[in-house]
């Protein structure tokens, strides 16, 4: 049976460890998509499909740092397990302060390899759940008026309704009437809930609360 979680992108500038490690991984249930270059990979790299990238560090013109830079910034995150022949703890520590799910000396075990992809696969779902969840928040969010924008920002700031009201030169009831509408547009049932999303939203709550 395969695993679920997507494909490995497998980049490395040594035919015989791409050749070797595709054959492992696929023996594994892996579905594999190998490069010989971060050129080539990013060529035909599509960010929306799921899976994780296995990566050589010491890789011709673009190494693999430059690359897992790249990635992040162009927004394109992926869950990055590093290979390399030559295992300086410099390089280590700037590759997982980068994100990176593990960092893997030649030789290793099959079993170290197969474990870092499975927690890179892992990695890569939550992502993703996290991204959509972010995506449709913000759906929701756009369909709030200025108005309830700045009642829900002191919402989840816990403030109270008459102190809301207070800050916004309005009446509690006005803000209870605000406050319904934006528990319905944000299709919450309770107010954890919409603290929840507006946390995943990155919403600052009034105030720096």
């Amino acid at each position: 049976m395969t695993p679920a979680g997507g494909t490995v992108f497998l980049v490395d500038d040594d035919p015989g460890v791409l050749k070797a490690l595709t054959r492992l991984l696929r023996a594994s249930g892996r579905e594999v998509r190998a490069f010989s270059s971060a050129d080539e990979f990013l060529a035909q790299h599509d960010p929306a499909a799921p899976g994780c990238l296995v990566l050589d560090v010491a890789l011709p013109r673009r190494n693999g740092l430059d690359l897992q830079r790249d990635l992040a910034a162009s927004g394109a995150d992926r869950a990055v397990v590093f290979i390399t022949g030559i295992g300086d703890i410099p390089t280590s520590v700037r590759a997982m302060k980068a994100g990176a799910v593990d960092f893997l000396t030649k030789p290793f075990d099959d079993t170290q390899l197969l474990a870092a992809v499975q927690t890179a696969i892992e990695k890569d779902e939550r992502m993703r759940r996290a991204g959509a969840e972010r995506r449709g928040v913000e759906r929701k969010l756009a369909t709030l008026t200025s108005r309830e924008r700045q009642v829900l920002e002191h919402v989840v700031s816990g403030q109270l309704n008459k102190h809301i009201a207070s800050d916004l030169g309005t009446v509690e009831k006005t803000i209870k009437v605000h406050r319904g509408r934006i528990m319905q547009k944000m299709g919450a049932a309770s107010l954890v809930e919409l603290v929840r999303m507006a946390d995943a939203a990155g919403i600052r709550p009034a105030g720096g609360a």
